[in-house]
Parts: structure tokens; C-alpha cells; sequence
């Protein structure tokens, strides 16, 4: 019998956000277990976005293997040329279940799952009145629902669809407990995919009494990076993440940000337990293989910032962790790699044919505690605006804003990982800078990065000796 596969992803969750991946004040029990089971990437990455929505490219490399210049859906959309994991788990006789935020279009969803239930087509929401369906075969999702108040801003927007709420119930109680009933009721004559897209812990950071309460504003630390604002302009410092709080950032603000985020956390751990209990009772947990990771980070106040559209590591580091059949158990590798190398992975541990769309990596071999990484550069890609590479202990960052580039940051991450210290006007790294910039024009060329419509703007205006 192959190996039943849980799928489990968040939504703004930061990479350094797992208590046993030594963060000492959030409580993540059933995170920390996986990490005990599994094996943990504690350097894996978004290549950032083609929009304000990080997530909405993120979450389509996720589930097609595709770069982030090779999705050629619009909007997040995935068009039918690019095979979805959960097309590829069909191809492979699965039973495959989808539930929770979905943010790439209906025709994508179903292809790839025959099964699911409270079905979210959309970015955010209330969490407490999520306008979901239930799995509709035909893939018409066509009900629309009036307006509502939305709880962040008190103000009228329209829902993305749904044809029920579970007014009252928060999100992630819904999904898991979905995703945990499908589980107990699954018939056990195929294998299956479950998949369980969570919103949380993306705001409006809202949890019941118990999770509220659990952290004290007051006791929270500020990280070492915290500032009131930006130093300069990157071209995003207005956008809807950036106005959640005032300027400049006040340290006050900042920890009750940090307390309800991690609050957040903690019951959507407390939730994911509901789900691996249900693997347990059915005699399933040691024969499933569980992938646990999210679409992007979030600064929350680090560098002034409180979104995830630039590329410090706050922003572009995810939470990645793999448990199961021959998966090493209780090991932690720094290798980098990408979420959008997840599918090959799996085609690749579970001995799947890749999909011929596919533009990832395996690092299966991670998974069985070989430790060769498959990448030595990563390339980084916001709008027009920002272009970086990491390479070594090493991250260059240009910037170009309104047709100038107006900034170069160069960190040595390994000395100075919470991104302080610009070593770029240093003379001893001017040599480094110069090799850095080449890799940065070659990983975006080979990316079609320079063809791409935001490219096309970066490029023009970038001019590596400005």
C-alpha cells in the first residue's frame, strides 16, 4: 500500500516560529512533534512575488513545481498546462481531499481534488465568518453571499463566494476538524492526499479566550531588529500589510503584535493535534507521510516593517518540516531549498513520475539524512522593485524605485543574521559584490525573469555600478 500523505499549510507563518526550533516562547507541542518525527529545513524559502500578495504566486509554485516567472496563470490562477499535486497523487491512484484557503482559482481546485469540504476561495477573511462551500464535483462554486462587516477595518466588503458560514467557529477549528472527520470516515480501499490549507495565523489575529490570554504583550521581547520605520523606500512601504500599525512602529504596538501572532500559532498547533490524533486513532500516523510548511513569512515589526513584500529572512524564510516512512526522524539540515521544490520531492521519495511542468528540485535524498544540498544560489524576485541572491553565508539585495536604483544591501547572514550590519560600502566586499551581481543577472535570466513584465522595469532601471 502507498504511503497516505497529510499536507498542511499556513498561512504567514514565519520560519523561526516552531518552539523546538529554538524559539523559547511560543508553544507549539504538536509542531515540536513532527519536528521529533521528521526532519526539519530550517533554510527554506519563497523566491518573494509578482504581487502584493506574496501568497498567491507562493501557494501556485507550491502545487504545480513551477518558478516563480514561469506561472503563467494570471492573478494566482493555475491554467491547465501545469499538472497540480493533487492531480499528480490522482495519476497515482489517491484519493485526494482539499480544505481551507484555496487562492488559485476554481477550475485548478477541481482538478485537483475529488474530495473536500469548507472550501475558501479567497486571501483572507474574518475568521470567525469565513464564507466557505462545500465540495461541489462540477467545480461551480457559484453561489454569492451579501455583504458583511469585515472585523479589521469595520467596514463593507464583499464575500469571494460561499454557500455556508460557520458563524462563531474559527477557522482553524474548522478545517482541522474537517480534515480530522475525512480521515476517520476515509474508506482505506485507496490511499489518500489530505490537504489543509489553514488562514491562520494571517490577521486579523483573532483566537479563542484561552489562545488570547496565553501571551502578555508586556513579556514579549522585541527582536534585535525591531525599528520604528524603514530606513528607506523599497516601494511597498504603503501597501495594505504595511498600514496595519502606525509610524513610526511603537515598541508597544510591536510586542501586542507579537502576542496575538503567536497566540494565533498556538492554537492552530493546538488544532493540528486534532489532526494527527485522527491518524493516530485510525492506526495511520507512523505509515502517513506529513508535510508541514507555510506560504510566507511576516516582519512584524522587524526593520520597521509588518508585511512580507521585501526579502530579509523574516519575509522569505517559511517553516518546512517532513515526517514519515522513510523520512530521518529528529534531524535538522540548513540546506536551502524552496517550497516550489516540494512536489518533486515527493514525486521522488514516493517513486511518482515528475510531472514534465515541473521546474523544481528533489531533495529527497535530505529526507533520508544525506546532506548534499541541490542548490548553491537562490534568487529572489519582488515586482520591479527588489532583485536579491543568496550565496553562502552571503545576501545581495538591489533595489530600484520610480526608475532608480537607489539602494544595495549586502549582509553576511551567518555573522549577522537578524540583517544589521550593510556591508556594502565596504571596500573588502566590493569584489564580492561584483561576483554577486553577475549570479543575481545570470539566476534572473536563466529564471525569464528579464522578460517578465516586472522584469522588464527592474532591469531598465538597475545599472550595477549606479
Amino acid at each position: 500500500m502507498k504511503s497516505n500523505v497529510l499536507f498542511v499549510l499556513t498561512d504567514d507563518q514565519r520560519f523561526d516560529t516552531i518552539g523546538a526550533l529554538n524559539n523559547t516562547v511560543v508553544k507549539t507541542p504538536n509542531m515540536d512533534r513532527l519536528v521529533a518525527m521528521g526532519t526539519a529545513f530550517t533554510h527554506a524559502h519563497i523566491p518573494s512575488g509578482t504581487s502584493g500578495a506574496v501568497c498567491c504566486p507562493s501557494r501556485a509554485m507550491l502545487h504545480t513545481g513551477r518558478s516563480l516567472f514561469h506561472l503563467k496563470g494570471s492573478g494566482g490562477q493555475i491554467p491547465e498546462e501545469h499538472t497540480t499535486m493533487g492531480e499528480v497523487f490522482q495519476g497515482e491512484g489517491y484519493d485526494t481531499f482539499g480544505t481551507g484557503k484555496w487562492h488559485n482559482g476554481r477550475p485548478a481546485f477541481k482538478r485537483s481534488f475529488t474530495d473536500g469540504e469548507h472550501i475558501f476561495f479567497g486571501g483572507m477573511h474574518d475568521h470567525w465568518n469565513v464564507p466557505c462551500y462545500h465540495f461541489d464535483p462540477t467545480g461551480a462554486y457559484a453561489t454569492q453571499l451579501p455583504y458583511c462587516t469585515d472585523a479589521l477595518h469595520s467596514n463593507q466588503v464583499k464575500y469571494s463566494g460561499g454557500d455556508h458560514i460557520e458563524s462563531g467557529h474559527h477557522s482553524s477549528d474548522i478545517l482541522a476538524d474537517a480534515t480530522a472527520s475525512w480521515i476517520n470516515e476515509h474508506s482505506g480501499d485507496k490511499p489518500f492526499l489530505a490537504y489543509l490549507s489553514f488562514l491562520a495565523p494571517h490577521d486579523p489575529r483573532t483566537m479563542p479566550e484561552k489562545f488570547k490570554t496565553m501571551y502578555v504583550p508586556e513579556d514579549m521581547e522585541l527582536p534585535p531588529n525591531f525599528m520604528g520605520g524603514h530606513p528607506f523606500d523599497n516601494g511597498a512601504l504603503h501597501l495594505r500589510d504595511e498600514e496595519l500599525e502606525a509610524f513610526p512602529r511603537s515598541p508597544d504596538a510591536i510586542r501586542t503584535h507579537i502576542a496575538e501572532y503567536y497566540g494565533m500559532i498556538s492554537h492552530l498547533d493546538d488544532c493540528l493535534g486534532r489532526v494527527l490524533s485522527s491518524l493516530e486513532d485510525k492506526g495511520l500516523l507512523q505509515d502517513t507521510l506529513i508535510v508541514f510548511t507555510g506560504d510566507n513569512g511576516l516582519a512584524l515589526g522587524q526593520h520597521g516593517l509588518m508585511g512580507k513584500q521585501n526579502h530579509y529572512e523574516h519575509s522569505i524564510r517559511v517553516p518546512l518540516v517532513i515526517a514519515g516512512p522513510g523520512v530521518q526522524a529528529g534531524a535538522i539540515t540548513e540546506s536551502p531549498v524552496y517550497l516550489f521544490d516540494i512536489l518533486s520531492t515527493l514525486c521522488d521519495h514516493l517513486g511518482f513520475k515528475t510531472p514534465d511542468s515541473n521546474d523544481g528540485l528533489s531533495f529527497a535524498h535530505e529526507l533520508k539524512g544525506e546532506r548534499q544540498p541541490t542548490r548553491d544560489k537562490l534568487f529572489f524576485a519582488y515586482e520591479q522593485y527588489m532583485r536579491s541572491v543568496k550565496k553562502g553565508s552571503y545576501k545581495l539585495t538591489e533595489t530600484c524605485v520610480d526608475g532608480k536604483h537607489n539602494m544595495t544591501q549586502l549582509y553576511d547572514l551567518k555573522a549577522d543574521p537578524w540583517e544589521l550590519n550593510n556591508l556594502a560600502t565596504e571596500n573588502q566586499f566590493q569584489g564580492l559584490i561584483k561576483e554577486l551581481r553577475t549570479d543575481l543577472f545570470n539566476l534572473a535570466k536563466e529564471w525569464n525573469d528579464l522578460e517578465s513584465n516586472w522584469g522588464k522595469i527592474f532591469w531598465e532601471c538597475y545599472k550595477p555600478n549606479s
